[in-house]
């Protein structure tokens, strides 16, 4: 793999540690502004729907940049996002800098995937989109942990200082590793990127994602409760059970790029009904301590899984204007995110107990692999419509040069 994917990772990583490691400080947060805990989430929340707008508008915005220039302005105002997080006097300034870094996070890897993609040879584009979303993985199984650690060992504000010090470093090495990648003369403009919307195997690929990771995503959201007040774990535990999953993310988003590079369509149809049983066992054996750690690590290794692969459909759907589409895709992960969150907020509500989020992440990973099947079908079809009018197309020139040759040999 290019070294240059190295520096793509490293920002990948940074990014993942802003989005994940504020939930670990959300306490000192919170105490130090003086504010609720609603208020405090609002730095979670309100992060994931900076994610959305920056993923599809600030997309939109760039696409006739060159994508390296786009890369390392991006880390710039990333680096500013955490810098305005760790100096924050007040809760505003500190939710100013959460919006900041978070409007990075979408176009961020939207437009990487697409470099990172470019950077390698056709049968290996999904393993190199891995090697960048390994960043992301890595932020869960390493960061999180020593982010929380660091940051209740010498206050909250010094694991914000540590990520701009990632963020500077990962800037420096997309500005000297990744080539430069100027739009060329023809390329699609912003026009032709919407212009990829309509297709509808884009929209479908879209809710796939939305179904897919909302599942897997919507029952994270509320793990610590069902670990403690289901399956019977301390509350101590918790953080190192989180470094598992944070292993099966890892090795799932490796195993689900090696694989899309085989089938882009077989490895998402396999992981996603994986992903759907291995979260209905979960909630069935919710109480038992080794089928929670075992359920844990699996949801976590099919549930990334399907990153690369969901990437990769929507990026070859939109043809030769991906960019903006794949900014779209990560849109569609924070949305699935939010959606899967709500309907297991729903389902605790009405008295449903925490396990029922487990179901609610089976329920809406089925419906995911019903949409892709459903696409595909659609998918093969098309395939054979266009086959056959090609052929037709072909049976016609034939026929119509025939006459012509009978006139010439008869002269």
């Amino acid at each position: 793999m290019p070294i240059a994917l190295l520096a793509l990772a490293l920002g990948g990583f940074g990014i993942g540690l802003t989005e994940f490691v504020i939930a670990g400080l959300l306490p000192q947060v919170g105490a130090d502004f003086a504010v609720d805990e609603a208020t405090a989430g609002w730095l979670i929340s309100g992060y994931a729907l900076s994610v959305a707008v920056g993923a599809i508008g600030l997309t939109a915005a760039v696409t006739r940049f060159n994508r390296k220039h786009v890369l390392t302005a991006l880390m710039v105002l990333f680096i500013a996002g955490n810098l305005v997080s760790a100096v924050a006097g007040t809760y505003e300034v500190m939710l100013l800098g959460r919006i900041l870094a978070a409007l990075t996070h979408g176009a961020f890897f939207g437009i990487g995937a697409v470099v990172a993609a470019g950077l390698v040879a056709p049968e290996k584009k999904a393993g190199a989109i891995a090697m960048m979303f390994a960043g992301l993985t890595t932020a869960n199984v390493l960061g999180v942990p020593l982010g929380t650690l660091l940051g209740q060992q010498l206050g909250w504000r010094s694991t914000f200082w540590a990520i701009t010090v990632i963020g500077v470093i990962a800037l420096v090495g997309m500005a000297t590793l990744v080539p430069s990648q100027p739009v060329a003369a023809g390329e699609p403009g912003l026009r032709s990127e919407l212009g990829a919307f309509r297709s509808g195997q884009v929209w479908l690929s879209l809710l796939v994602t939305v179904l897919g990771f909302g599942g897997m995503f919507g029952a994270f959201t509320y793990i610590a409760y069902t670990l403690t007040d289901v399956s019977g774990f301390a509350s101590a535990t918790v953080p190192w059970l989180l470094v598992l999953f944070g292993v099966g993310l890892f090795a799932g988003n490796w195993a689900g790029g090696r694989a899309a590079d085989r089938s882009v369509p077989r490895t998402l149809t396999v992981v996603l009904a994986a992903l759907t049983v291995a979260m209905g066992v979960f909630a069935a054996t919710a109480t038992s301590p080794v089928m929670a750690v075992v359920s844990l690590v699996l949801m976590g290794t099919f549930g990334f899984a399907t990153v690369p692969g969901l990437q990769m459909r929507i990026m070859s759907y939109a043809g030769s204007a991906p960019t903006l589409a794949s900014g779209a895709n990560i849109a569609a992960f924070n949305v699935g995110n939010a959606a899967g969150a709500w309907l297991g907020g729903v389902t605790i509500t009405a008295g449903l107990g925490y396990a029922s989020t487990l179901w609610d992440g089976a329920a809406l990973s089925l419906g995911a692999l019903l949409v892709l099947v459903v696409a595909e079908q659609l998918a093969r079809r098309a395939r054979r419509r266009n086959a056959a009018r090609t052929v037709g197309q072909d049976r016609a020139r034939t026929s119509a040069q025939a006459p012509c040759t009978a006139a010439s040999s008869a002269a």
